[in-house]
């Protein structure tokens, strides 16, 4: 919940999708001791929460995704498209599994405009990348 809270500050409202029940229940908590209102987490698999969505016929202006080491799936990355969010802000611990999933990212029309990669763990061999698309 932490990278929804500080995108909740410059939002209207924010969502944030999660599998694991434990860290939503502590997402809501920290969001009730920050005061943000704008922002609700639920606990759903991301793909089929963003394919529901889609039938709902709601829109985002922007996705952020910060998906485990294995990065994510092609599946989500449709269904990401499908709602044509008019950003895209991949975060990954990963750059090998990053650069895979950009290229089907750039298949369905998203190109990376800004690369930041953070130095998180200095002294190991470990980065985290942070890549706006659009």
């Amino acid at each position: 919940g932490t990278i929804g809270l500080i995108a909740s500050k410059n939002a209207g409202t924010v969502v944030g999708v999660e599998n694991n029940p434990k860290a939503v229940k502590d997402a809501i908590s920290n969001a009730k001791s920050n005061g943000a209102g704008n922002i609700r987490f639920v606990r759903d698999d991301a793909t089929e929460f963003i394919l529901r969505e889609k039938q709902e016929e709601r829109s985002y202006d922007v996705v952020i995704l910060d998906p485990p080491r294995s990065g994510t799936t092609r599946e989500f990355i449709e269904a990401v498209a499908a709602i044509s969010p008019k950003r895209v802000v991949y975060i990954s611990c990963d750059p090998a599994t990053q650069a895979r999933d950009l290229k089907i990212f750039r298949e369905k029309g998203y190109h990376a405009s800004t690369l930041i990669p953070v130095d998180m763990f200095p002294l190991t061999g470990h980065v985290e990348t942070v890549v706006l698309l659009s």
